[in-house]
């Protein structure tokens, strides 16, 4: 039997700008996700709460791309009911779930908009996600960015009148001792350096302490936005006698998928 246990903090705030949060959070023991609210005062804190209904609903089982798939549909399937008058809200979604496969422990990550997954493994931070965003696209085309570019225009999220489910980017992670992962919305990437946020989560051990740290130095940073950060730390993974994966190998299943105890945090153009 695989022994599996880690040990997670969460905060959330309003930001210094905003009137109301529009993020919202899940924390279950095989399933973390974080959920950005697109729209406002269009509703965009309705839509990242059907986000995370939608996922409470499989935060009990193991999550295979079947279930993903599910949780999007129903997901999308609410926030589009959501859509009055042409003011269509929507949410990203980014999570980290405990996934079934041949070998050693997995978190099955997964993504939908520019709210990110980072992984800390042996001192170093990586980003696993990749920004669902109009200036990720102009990088991955080898664009410079010069002049007034908007970092709040989206390419894809869950509602935001995009008609069908959602289709999230996937990557298979091992489950490794010693990791620690952050789910965070765009609240903190905007204000905090990737060094900032890796010396915080390499200062900061108590995984509550470090989510308090990450959200404070958004805030100290600026606070223009809502901001969200979930830490999760894998304390003990025992699978003796199961082999796969290498332990250091991330595996992205984002072109693959195209063809093939709960706790909760309240919370496409984002103005």
């Amino acid at each position: 039997m695989t022994v599996f246990e880690v040990s997670w903090g969460a905060a959330s705030h309003t930001g210094i700008v905003r009137d109301h949060n529009e993020d919202a959070w899940l924390a279950a023991s095989r399933l973390f996700l974080v959920a950005d609210g697109l729209g406002g005062h269009e509703r965009g804190e309705v839509a990242s709460r059907a986000v995370v209904d939608a996922f409470r609903r499989i935060a009990d089982d193991w999550l295979t791309g079947e279930k993903l798939r599910e949780a999007l549909l129903q997901a999308s399937t609410t926030v589009a009911a959501l859509d009055r008058e042409g003011r269509a809200p929507g949410s990203t979604v980014v999570g980290v779930g405990l996934t079934e496969q041949p070998g050693p422990p997995c978190w099955l990550v997964f993504n939908v908009g520019d709210s990110r997954a980072y992984l800390l493994r042996g001192g170093s931070l990586e980003q696993i996600s990749v920004d669902h965003s109009r200036v990720q696209e102009l990088l991955d085309a080898g664009r410079q960015l010069s002049g007034p570019i908007s970092h709040n225009v989206i390419t894809r999220a869950i509602g935001a009148g995009v008609p069908g489910p959602a289709a999230a980017d996937q990557w298979l992670v091992p489950a490794t001792v010693g990791d620690r992962i952050l789910l965070c919305s765009d609240g903190l990437t905007t204000e905090v350096s990737d060094q900032l946020i890796a010396a915080a989560l390499l200062t900061f051990t108590d995984p509550q302490l470090a989510a308090d740290e990450l959200v404070r130095s958004a805030l100290t940073a600026g606070g223009r936005d809502n901001v969200t950060a979930l830490v999760v730390d894998v304390i003990a993974v025992d699978d003796a006698g199961i082999h796969g994966i290498e332990d250091d190998t991330i595996e992205d299943l984002s072109q693959v998928c195209e063809q093939a105890d709960t706790l909760e945090g309240p919370g496409a153009d984002r103005s």
